[in-house]
């Protein structure tokens, strides 16, 4: 699942020349070959290890597997990092300040540092043995097992490394992720209020009193609705990310400070919990997507032309953005004869550009 899944993701960027405009997506594919790597190089060895109960592929190797596992977990983290900040600039900021801050170099800066700065707590410590300092008698404890003669290829690190590992990948962008969502949301909630009111105020002229009662209840409604979504879809990001990799990592930090004492069976399920998460994000940040569905659509019905033109916005339909996992109803249909202030048409106007820059995601 996590191979087909992350595949078509890539496959579906390559083939379409609208998902490639934008800047969002580069992130997605980007985490996408990450968690690509994981389900192809990571997972395949240490379930092999899991069901036979030893490591038979050396020392170097083992080293090697451990470097590439926390090089791409860390790396595919730190994506989902890179896409909740570019989601809160394009939302939360004015279209000038989003086309400023993600420029191309700025973009291509932020990809390189999600798969340099796993290098410095992955290969450059592991292959030198840094995490090991200080406790070499319960690594080799653990390595060899003298009743049945097997080796295993443990990961038991020392309280440096565990507390700045665990921090780089997993505290910091938890944290950074947690403020980018919840301004996201704020922001959001903000967007629907105030078109709301404008489309309140340029309908009410033209309606009776009771036309106008029920039209209020409607627009209440379906503000509710907007919110709640938007509440329910950063709920599941934010849900399957911390649910994914929090035990883990939560672990990681307790487990020297408590003389190492954590079961491996413990270990191996929350290590599992982790990878599971390389499964699930295709389906949260681009199965959700409009425009990543139309194309993976086009990819299944091989090339089909129905679905050429799926989600395009016609003149008079409404305008339903998912705007960074919150979705604003964006209704571009207005009367002919509605008069707004000039003050209401720059409002709305800026709103439907901060939108369109991430339309579809």
């Amino acid at each position: 699942m996590t191979v087909l899944g992350n595949l078509l993701v890539m496959v579906a960027l390559c083939k379409d020349r609208q998902l490639r405009r934008k800047k969002t997506n580069y992130f997605i594919v980007s985490l996408a070959f990450a968690d690509l790597m994981v389900a192809v190089v990571v997972m395949p060895f240490a379930a092999i290890e899991l069901t036979t109960g030893q490591w038979r592929y050396g020392e170097i190797f083992c080293l090697v597997r451990t470097s590439l596992d926390v090089l791409l977990t860390t790396a595919s983290i730190l994506h989902l990092c890179c896409i909740a900040l570019d989601r809160y600039y394009a939302i939360c900021c004015q279209p000038l300040v989003y086309r400023n801050k993600m420029t191309p170099v700025r973009v291509t800066l932020m990809l390189g540092g999600c798969w340099v700065i796993p290098f410095f707590i992955s290969f450059l410590p592991v292959m030198q043995s840094w995490h090991t300092i200080g406790i070499e008698d319960v690594i080799e404890e653990r390595t060899f097992n003298s009743s049945s003669n097997d080796t295993s290829c443990v990961f038991v690190v020392n309280r440096p490394y565990a507390l700045i590992c665990s921090a780089v990948a997993f505290y910091i962008p938890l944290g950074l992720m947690i403020l980018a969502y919840q301004r996201i949301y704020i922001t959001a909630m903000c967007h629907a209020r105030q078109i709301g009111t404008l489309q309140r105020a340029g309908s009410a002229p033209y309606q009776a009193p009771h036309q106008h009662y029920l039209s209020s209840e409607q627009h209440r409604s379906s503000r509710m609705r907007i919110e709640t979504k938007a509440a329910k879809t950063l709920a599941v990001i934010m849900g399957c990310f911390c649910l994914c990799w929090a035990p883990f990592f939560v672990t990681n930090v307790v487990d020297p400070f408590i003389g190492y004492s954590v079961p491996w069976q413990m270990w191996t399920a929350w290590l599992w919990l982790g990878y599971i998460n390389s499964g699930l994000n295709p389906f949260l940040y681009a199965f959700l997507n409009r425009a990543f569905r139309r194309a993976f659509l086009m990819i299944l019905c091989c090339g089909d032309e129905r679905f050429m033109h799926q989600g395009s916005f016609g003149p008079s339909r409404p305008f339903s953005g998912s705007a960074n996992g919150t979705s604003i109803a964006l209704r571009l249909s207005f009367l002919p004869n509605r008069s707004y202030s000039d003050n209401s048409r720059r409002i709305l106007s800026n709103e439907i550009e901060s939108q369109e820059s991430t339309a579809g995601l």
